[in-house]
C-alpha cells in the first residue's frame, strides 16, 4: 500500500511540474506584460527616430496592438535582415518593419494579416539617363539588404531582377541614396513612401514614374507563437474596423 500511494504521489509531481513547464514555454510572449517588436527604424513613415523614439505608422500601430492585448509595448532597433532570425530564436515576439509577405519568409516566421500596401520604385538622379525600368538593365543598383528591393533586383534579367553582380547592399536606404548622390549606384530601389521622404529630404532627385513591383505589409511571428499571431490578428480587424488603423496611416501619408 505504501509503495502504491508513494507511486502516486511521484507522478502527481510529474505531471505538476510538467504542467508549469508547459505554461512556461506557452506564454504569450518573451517578456511578461510586455509585447517587444523588433523593427528597423530606417523607413520613413513606418518606423523612424524623432529624437531618441521611433515613431512612424508601425509604432503607432502596434501601440495600439498592445493596448488592445494589455502589453507595454517595447520597440528593439535592429537591422532589418537580423529581424526574421531574432523572432525566429525567440528574441523578439514579432517583427514590424514594412515587412513584405514572400514565400521564403513565410517558410521561417508566419504572418499576420496584411495591413498595408507597398510599392517598390526606383530612385534616380534628375539628369539621369534612366526613364524607364528597361533602363535600369546594365546599371549599377542600391538597395537595403534583406529587403525585396533587394531580394528582386538581385535576381536573374530572366526573372524581372538585374543581375546580383550589378547590385550594391546598403545596411539602409539612406546610405543607398547617398550611395546614388556620391556616383557609386545609378539608382536606387525601394519602397515608394520612405522613397519620397529622401527625395524631398535630398536635392536632384527623383523617382520614376513607373512602379517596380507592389505589395502586402505584414507583421511576422515565430512559428512556435500561433497564439500571439491569433491575438494580434484579432486586434488587426479591430482596428481596421473602427478606423483607427486608417486614422494613423493618414497621419503620415498625406493624400497626393
Amino acid at each position: 500500500m505504501k509503495k502504491i500511494l508513494a507511486l502516486l504521489l511521484t507522478l502527481a509531481l510529474v505531471f505538476t511540474l510538467a504542467a508549469c513547464g508547459g505554461k512556461e514555454d506557452n506564454s504569450l510572449t518573451v517578456t511578461e506584460g510586455k509585447l517587444t517588436m523588433a523593427t528597423n527604424a530606417e523607413f520613413p513613415p513606418y518606423e523612424y527616430y524623432e529624437g531618441d523614439k521611433v515613431i512612424g505608422i508601425d509604432a503607432e500601430v502596434a501601440a495600439l496592438i498592445a493596448e488592445k492585448l494589455d502589453l507595454e509595448l517595447e520597440i528593439v532597433d535592429v537591422a532589418f535582415d537580423s529581424i526574421i532570425p531574432g523572432v525566429q530564436q525567440g528574441k523578439y515576439d514579432m517583427g514590424m518593419a514594412g515587412m513584405t509577405v514572400t514565400d521564403e519568409r513565410k517558410e521561417k516566421v508566419n504572418f499576420s494579416d496584411s495591413y498595408a500596401k507597398g510599392v517598390q520604385v526606383v530612385i534616380v538622379k534628375a539628369d539621369s539617363d534612366i526613364k524607364t525600368l528597361d533602363d535600369v538593365n546594365g546599371k549599377k543598383v542600391g538597395v537595403q539588404q534583406g529587403t525585396t528591393g533587394d531580394i528582386y533586383a538581385s535576381d536573374t534579367v530572366e526573372n524581372g531582377g538585374y543581375g546580383e553582380e550589378n547590385v550594391t547592399k546598403y545596411e539602409n536606404g539612406a546610405l543607398a541614396v547617398e550611395g546614388l548622390k556620391n556616383g557609386k549606384v545609378d539608382c536606387v530601389i525601394i519602397d515608394n513612401e520612405p522613397a519620397k521622404a529622401y527625395v524631398a529630404a535630398n536635392e536632384g532627385l527623383t523617382i520614376l514614374d513607373t512602379e517596380y513591383a507592389n505589395e502586402d505589409y505584414a507583421i511576422c511571428f515565430s512559428k512556435k507563437n500561433d497564439e500571439l499571431q491569433k491575438k494580434v490578428n484579432d486586434a488587426l480587424k479591430e482596428l481596421i474596423a473602427d478606423g483607427s488603423l486608417q486614422k494613423v496611416v493618414d497621419k503620415y501619408i498625406k493624400a497626393d
